[in-house]
């Protein structure tokens, strides 16, 4: 079953968030409707004073008027100003018959106003202004005019077509109708600008959220690339290493048992450590094997692990002075080592030898795992997180990774990373 929503109402569900994405007044404008509540308020009392006070006419015609006037507070406040705040969303063209109705009967009453008494004419210091603010400029222009000339109209119909008050009048009504549609066109710009504002804030509002949400979706990308090239350079690695381990003591179980048991040993070892790992790789804190001790003895670690696995002849020798390092430059050069170790335990038979060689400069350093086993052609598409891994995270700390490989030849990788300065180190070589 499917529920239509009018274009014009929210879905449910969706009203508070729409109330807290829409612009407040300060923001649109539309705080300028109350200044004007104030002036209109100003404008009746001032009237109706100068009708209560005045000592020409019939009381009852002053009561009529007075009447009159007091009509259009309820009809302002019931149409007038809902259909002001309205339109400085919408121009007045798309809401309806509400603008006409309102303005015809502001205009009928003050007629009948000014018709009793003509000290209603004070009233169009606020009945002009709301007829320009509610109808589109040419109508309200013209009932502008009306309104002004009306006083003249009732003079004359009171006095006769020679009485000298009707061109007495005719200026000052020219004069109130130039200054009120001076006046309103000011006003009509101050509402446009507060529409092209809140649209503006509405457009400024969505670019946010957007960019929030992209914000977002990037950094959700990025943990799970993250955990993707932690999972394959810890767990996966670990994992296969313990395979290949328990098969290697599976094979030698009856016939070199105590070989096996080194194996089941070692096999152990691995998996502690790589449930270690797991711990602390999902809290993004540093590997225990580098908080326990430096880049090159943990690197060692490694080459020992796969001699021992594998048999190969591993050697791991360093350059330049043992250091202390980065956290974040310490953890690619270890997962860039067990990232090239595992390859060569996966890849590169029939190898026999592999040297890995950890280089330090002054304002660098460089970890190099070199093997003599089959190698791949530099075109050879690179699957899985292994070397694009590589790559990924030396770029994040600013560094480089190259593989140099030929069929028949080997394979050999080198990650640099930048460092801060400092000494000149002396040239040490270690072997694993």
């Amino acid at each position: 079953m499917h529920s239509h929503v009018p274009a014009d109402q929210p879905p449910p569900g969706r009203t508070a968030a729409r109330d807290a994405h829409t612009p407040r007044p300060e923001e649109t404008g539309t705080g300028w409707l109350t200044l004007w509540d104030g002036l209109f308020a100003v404008s009746y009392l001032v009237t109706a004073a100068l009708l209560l006070l005045a000592s020409g006419g019939p009381a009852a015609h002053r009561f009529a008027a007075l009447g009159a006037l007091t009509a259009i507070v309820p009809w302002y406040a019931f149409l007038g100003r809902p259909l002001m705040t309205y339109r400085t969303h919408r121009p007045p063209r798309t809401q309806g018959w509400r603008p006409a109705a309102f303005s015809l009967v502001l205009t009928l009453l003050f007629a009948v106003a000014g018709l009793f008494d003509l000290t209603s004419s004070f009233a169009l210091f606020a009945v002009v202004p709301m007829l320009m603010m509610s109808l589109p400029l040419r109508p309200a222009v013209a009932l502008s005019t009306l309104a002004n000339l009306w006083p003249c109209a009732v003079v004359r119909l009171h006095g006769g077509a020679f009485d000298p008050d009707v061109l007495a009048m005719l200026p000052i009504s020219l004069l109130g109708l130039t200054l009120s549609v001076l006046l309103t066109l000011w006003i009509t710009r101050v509402v446009q600008q507060s529409a092209e504002r809140a649209e503006l804030i509405g457009e400024l509002r969505r670019s946010r959220e957007q960019v929030s949400r992209l914000s977002h979706e990037a950094g959700v990308a990025a943990e799970r690339e993250r955990l993707a090239r932690e999972i394959h350079d810890t767990v996966a690695q670990s994992l296969t290493s313990i395979v290949s381990l328990v098969q290697a003591a599976d094979a030698e179980v009856v016939e070199h048992p105590e070989l096996a048991r080194e194996h089941l040993d070692l096999t152990a070892r691995v998996a502690r450590e790589s449930l270690a790992e797991a711990r602390h790789f999902v809290t993004a804190l540093a590997p225990p094997s580098l908080r326990e001790s430096s880049l090159l003895q943990a690197v060692r670690r490694q080459a020992q692990l796969l001699a021992a696995e594998t048999g190969l002849d591993v050697r791991c020798t360093s350059e330049g002075a043992d250091r202390p390092l980065p956290t974040a430059t310490s953890v690619v050069l270890l997962r860039t080592a067990q990232e090239a170790l595992a390859n060569v335990r996966k890849h590169a038979d029939p190898a026999h030898r592999v040297d890995v060689l950890v280089s330090y400069a002054e304002d660098s350093v460089r970890l190099t795992v070199r093997d003599d086993g089959r190698g791949f052609a530099a075109h050879h598409p690179q699957d899985g997180h292994g070397l694009p891994g590589m790559r990924a995270r030396a770029e994040q700390v600013g560094g480089t990774a190259t593989v140099d490989s030929r069929p028949g030849r080997g394979t050999t990788i080198t990650v640099t990373l930048p460092l801060e300065p400092a000494a000149v180190p002396n040239t040490e070589t270690a072997s694993a």
